[in-house]
């Protein structure tokens, strides 16, 4: 099918797509324009090789408007598992999941009727994402297998790596009562959001087997569907959707937002069960009729056809309204048009209190695409046709601060290649000096950042450029070199982000590409946070400046800040506030010398948030005038008495 073709399908403006619950009667509503006849069977179980398995019978569909087929069975059919079967005319056949699923049973063979009221933790309904202001928000990142699997994790086993493991409040390291770790732990590390790696039905774990693996979770199945190896019960549909609002709902507890990864540019199977429903439609073709592979992995979602990015506004909307999600990150952002992101942020706006969710994402590509009629690829160069509330992470500051990510040895501007200095002076005002080739509307578009789940982690990136192989071995010299990257990031304007455990120098012992496993190497090790406790005190000091004084983000006003003349590579600024009548009243330095250096300070008495190593946002130490003496590899920050 090519894009002539496709444009020529019926579009559907229905919300109702999907088994729709009533105790009276389900309907079931499928978009398949060009099936000949569409059958839905029904069965007990999720799998055949469960007790009590099977067949409940086949029924028919009819065929309604703008290539809806829909059927309404009369009687309670709660927690009844189905596959669609459908047949074209030219004499194939397919079986598909439905691609509006809301739950499944184990390994997402089956959908599951769900009654979404019946699957929801005990005062659900009361609630609420927290409320927090643009200049306070900072992301921190984790796979909900890793956040909890430790076995010094204080988290019961049976909760292990699983959903349920976000919910005790009270754990410490071995039960110690001392050293918080998990949720205790993030109440008081500072950070606003978790960023969840995915946690919808993903194909490469075997849900059915305690040990069935390991995954990132970026080789989407159901979309729509919680993944099964996160649930206590993966067999019973309800299951993972009442514990993963459960998740949701102890972090909103704890005063935290939820920010889902979410990955709509490809499917693990090109012949997913969206391209079963509709043969030829949803992923992207080359001229000849071969599959285009952005994504790296096989496919792509062709987003910029209709009905794909109704399914994509639909998804988001989902998630957003029955999860009570806080924000999506977008995995290879760039394979989706300009076009579909900004209809995404509008839907979210129209939500009660929608305005606030966040939607940022990868700015490239894994490879080449072929966008249809016109269509625009929201990269980075597209920062000024997207809603200025849609942001991307900037790889520009990543690499200036600690270096590359494709070369292990490459250095930035904390770990021996100090010209990178000129790359992090254009970080401070998130970049919108117009010095690279792209142009931010808004600081808040900017997603600063040194360490993702991708690459190696910042501590192991610093040991390949120091070259010093025992990677869990604590360094003082590296360990500044962390403590400055996190300072600096955390002064630059825009919105900071860091993977989760970047703040106890978490290592996987120079592993840069663990999506596959083992859980032994990716999961947090709370022993080793409490070991590294001056470094997370740090990193909390940081937050704390940064939610303390808005001018920092940027975000509360536009003024960019004023750069001070200094020798050298040294590297100072003073955050501008907005109004006529209020002066700056911090002041910072950046030093990446390997001695101390003496750096002119703007008039007035000046006291200590920062010095380096230690972070507080309450001012300490003795009063400095004139001048300042700054540590080797460090960031200073002052504020004036």
């Amino acid at each position: 099918m090519n894009w002539q073709q496709a444009c020529e399908l019926p579009y559907y403006n229905g919300t109702d797509l999907g088994a729709n619950y009533t105790p009276a009667a389900t309907t079931f509503k499928l978009w398949a324009p060009t099936a000949a006849a569409v059958t839905v069977e029904l069965f007990a179980t999720g799998t055949d090789a469960e007790p009590n398995a099977h067949h409940l019978g086949a029924h028919h569909l009819q065929w309604e408007r703008d290539g809806v087929w829909s059927l309404t069975l009369s009687g309670d059919w709660k927690n009844t598992y189905y596959l669609y079967h459908l047949q074209f005319h030219d004499g194939r056949t397919a079986d598909a999941v439905d691609p509006y699923a809301r739950t499944a049973g184990a390994n997402g063979q089956r959908a599951m009727v769900l009654d979404l009221d019946a699957a929801a933790p005990e005062g659900w309904a009361e609630d609420k994402r927290p409320v927090i202001p643009p200049h306070a928000r900072s992301v921190w990142e984790v796979h909900v297998a890793d956040f909890s699997a430790d076995e010094h994790s204080g988290v019961p086993a049976e909760y292990r790596g699983k959903f349920m493991g976000f919910v005790p409040g009270d754990t410490t390291l071995d039960g110690d009562g001392v050293h918080p770790t998990c949720l205790n732990y993030l109440k008081d590390l500072g950070v606003s959001h978790v960023q969840l790696q995915p946690i919808f039905d993903y194909e490469t774990v075997d849900e059915s087997r305690p040990d069935g693996g390991y995954n990132w979770g970026y080789d989407p199945q159901n979309y729509n569907v919680p993944e099964g190896s996160f649930a206590t019960d993966p067999f019973h549909g309800e299951v993972r959707v009442r514990e993963c609002r459960a998740m949701v709902q102890a972090l909103h507890s704890a005063g935290l937002g939820v920010v889902m990864d979410v990955v709509y540019n490809h499917t693990y199977y090109s012949y997913s069960w969206l391209e079963r429903t509709v043969p030829g439609y949803w992923n992207r073709r080359w001229e000849n009729g071969s599959l285009t592979n952005g994504s790296g992995c096989g496919c792509d979602l062709a987003s910029e056809r209709t009905m794909v990015r109704k399914y994509l506004v639909d998804s988001c909307v989902y998630w957003a309204k029955e999860y009570h999600i806080d924000g999506f990150r977008f995995d290879l952002m760039a394979l989706h048009d300009v076009e579909t992101m900004n209809a995404i942020r509008a839907a979210l706006d129209a939500l009660p209190g929608g305005e606030d969710i966040l939607m940022y994402g990868e700015p490239w590509q894994g490879g080449s695409t072929r966008m249809e009629h016109g269509a625009i690829p929201a990269n980075k160069q597209a920062a000024g046709l997207l809603d200025s509330r849609i942001g991307f992470f900037c790889d520009n500051t990543r690499d200036a601060i600690k270096g590359g990510v494709f070369n292990a040895g490459s250095a930035g501007y904390i770990n021996g290649d100090m010209h990178c200095g000129y790359q992090v002076l254009h970080s401070i005002p998130a970049w919108r000096g117009g010095q690279a080739d792209f142009m931010p509307q808004a600081p808040g578009q900017v997603v600063q950042y040194v360490s993702a789940h991708d690459n190696y982690t910042l501590w192991d990136k610093l040991k390949c450029v120091a070259r010093r192989g025992d990677y869990a071995a604590p360094d003082a010299d590296l360990l500044a070199q962390n403590r400055m990257a996190a300072g600096i990031y955390l002064t630059c304007q825009g919105l900071p982000f860091m993977q989760g455990g970047e703040e106890f120098a978490r290592t996987k012992h120079g592993d840069h590409n663990t999506y596959r496993g083992p859980l032994e190497l990716n999961r947090l090790d709370w022993t080793r946070a409490a070991q590294l406790e001056e470094l997370v005190q740090y990193y909390h000091g940081l937050l704390e400046i940064r939610k303390a004084y808005p001018e920092l983000s940027g975000m509360a006003g536009d003024a960019e800040p004023c750069i001070l003349s200094l020798p050298g590579w040294l590297i100072g600024f003073v955050p501008e506030r907005q109004g006529e009548s209020l002066p700056g009243r911090l002041a910072v330095y950046y030093n990446p010398e390997r001695t101390r250096q003496w750096a002119a300070l703007p008039a007035g008495s000046w006291r200590y948030l920062c010095d380096g190593t230690r972070a507080a946002a309450e001012p300490f130490g003795p009063a400095c005038c004139n001048a300042i003496e700054l540590a080797p590899v460090s960031v200073t920050i002052l504020k004036v008495e």
